[in-house]
């Protein structure tokens, strides 16, 4: 039997923000004490992206992961970059879109999956306007709407 995935953060505002174009999953490079942190339920995504600051590498930047007070001297920094595991051939065509289409890559969500390890959701995303935001708000409140609607008959 396999156990669900345990959701640690989400980042709601990035599918208001952006455009998500396409999806995909990415390990990251973690201490023991950001895991301890994590599994206790803390930590937030909401103002983080990815980058490419080494040149071949991806690094999540300004996510927080407070510090695990129990771990004492051991502890770890709550804003540092943390290293994304992707394979060569995702990297290579999300660095080339990064660089060519201008786009972003967006954390989704920050997951631990069936075998205990913590991963990323991850998404290529391009900017909205504020016209596009608008757009989408009416959209949510109409499905909102339309739900009472029809729940109340």
């Amino acid at each position: 039997m396999t156990t669900p995935e345990k959701v640690v953060a989400l980042n709601k505002r990035a599918r208001f923000d952006y455009f998500i174009e396409d999806t995909l999953e990415a390990g990251i490079v973690l201490y023991g004490s950001e895991v301890k942190s994590l599994r206790a339920g803390k930590g937030s995504i909401a103002e983080a992206y990815a980058s490419d600051e080494g040149g071949d590498e991806l690094f999540l930047i300004n996510s927080f992961i407070p510090e695990y007070y129990e771990a004492g001297h051991f502890n770890h920094n709550p804003r540092r970059p943390r290293k994304l595991l992707l394979r060569r051939r995702e990297l290579n065509r999300l660095l080339a879109q990064i660089r060519k289409k201008g786009m972003t890559i967006v954390p989704l969500s920050l997951y631990f999956n069936e075998r205990g390890i913590a991963k990323l959701k991850l998404g290529l995303a391009s900017g909205k306007k504020q016209a596009d935001k608008r757009q989408t708000e009416k959209e949510r409140d109409w499905q909102r709407e339309k739900g009472r609607l029809l729940r109340d008959k």
